[in-house]
């Protein structure tokens, strides 16, 4: 109680003729964010349903947790395993090694973003939105830990302005934001997130981790894209102890994720199955009648074990504002990413992941998938009452 009624004690000095109303939606924000706010609005084209998506996008936060403090211990398990000290640190050397390597990246794509949403906010004489609470939880996650800051400020102020605040703000949107980031980054600065030597931390932080002069690691993607043979199969895959983006590597702490989100009912479960269905039914296409190349020759299970696979099927392709929102669109939309995913991996040698482009071009072609299914039916009722 104290806490409310000191807001409510300071909230003049940010109203309208206040000496502080330039931070309105500043103050507004806090107190959206410690507080459930009286009344849930429809905001945006994009969002259909009035609800306090604060507390759903808290859930979904949570949610992305696992992948966070597990992405966090495997930065640090890279490093020390590439220089041949594994026996030599603890588990705690790890995780607080890969912890001072992630949090800023944390840090500065919420500062980034914020200050943006803040901004905005305040020129429009609007309320911040909580949209921007998720998308700069998991734009830390999908990108290597060894992305330097700068690139990731640039990207994620690009991404907010071009992606989101261009269309009118969180619901407007059409495309996920943190793809755009990841997007951004791998068209301006593909040596930043591509190549077989970006994806471990090669330097010692705080006194923790190892100098790794001349040492490069290459995810089991990279591999496969620039040698005859796919990697290997090992159980690392699923537990997540192989190179690759923060959030990205272990099935298991996304699994865990993914549960909390089905049990909420925040993500689809059509959605988030039909993506993994239409993969899994290319990749086996492709690893029977495919080209004569590495990724072709690799099994189902380790095309969804590594890369972006599963973190995109389960964060992202669910996204609720710019995926399908009609039941049978869910399935349609679903599919096509899952098989769009494997095939772009597949055919294109210089793009060994193909979990963000396949997202990107489905968000796209949501609201056409949405448009036919609703028609269809429609049809078919009209078709009815002419037979009547």
């Amino acid at each position: 109680m104290s806490l409310r009624n000191y807001l409510d004690k300071i909230r003049p000095n940010f109203d309208e003729g206040g000496k502080l109303h330039a931070f309105r939606s500043l103050y507004e924000g806090f107190e959206s964010f410690l507080y459930v706010p009286n009344t849930t609005a429809k905001n945006g084209v994009n969002i259909h349903d009035s609800f306090d998506s604060k507390r759903m996008m808290i859930m979904v936060v949570i949610a992305l947790c696992p992948a966070l403090l597990f992405g966090m211990y495997n930065v640090g398990y890279q490093n020390y395993a590439l220089a041949g000290m594994l026996d030599q640190a603890t588990f705690w050397n790890k995780f607080w090694f890969g912890f001072l390597a992630v949090l800023p990246r944390l840090i500065v794509s919420y500062v980034v973003g914020l200050a943006i949403e803040f901004t905005v906010a305040q020129w429009k004489h609007e309320e911040i939105q909580e949209g921007y609470l998720v998308s700069g939880f998991i734009i830390p996650l999908i990108v290597p830990a060894t992305c330097p800051l700068w690139i990731l400020a640039v990207a994620v102020a690009f991404s907010v302005i071009f992606a989101k605040e261009i269309f009118g703000g969180t619901g407007m949107n059409f495309l996920n934001v943190a793809l755009i980031t990841r997007a951004f980054i791998f068209f301006a600065y593909p040596s930043v997130i591509s190549g077989d030597s970006v994806w471990v931390v090669d330097h010692t932080i705080c006194g923790l981790g190892a100098n790794l002069d001349g040492m490069t690691a290459a995810t089991a993607l990279g591999t496969a894209s620039t040698t005859a043979a796919a990697p290997a199969f090992t159980m690392d895959m699923v537990w997540g102890f192989i190179p690759g983006s923060v959030g990205e590597t272990s099935v298991i702490a996304i699994a865990l994720g993914a549960l909390l989100l089905l049990y909420t009912g925040i993500a689809s479960w059509k959605t988030m199955l039909s993506v993994f269905i239409g993969g899994i039914a290319m990749a086996v296409v492709y690893n029977q009648w495919g080209p004569d190349n590495a990724m072709a020759a690799m099994p189902w299970y380790e095309h969804i074990c590594v890369g972006g696979f599963c973190f995109g099927a389960v964060f992202m392709a669910t996204d609720p504002v710019t995926s399908a929102r009609t039941e049978c669109g869910k399935w349609i939309y679903g599919l096509l990413i899952g098989a769009m995913a494997i095939t772009i991996r597949v055919m294109n040698p210089g793009y060994p992941e193909g979990m963000m482009l396949a997202i990107l071009l489905m968000n796209c072609f949501a609201p056409l998938i949405d448009y036919c299914v609703v028609q269809k039916n429609v049809n078919r009722r009209a078709s009815r009452l002419v037979k009547k």
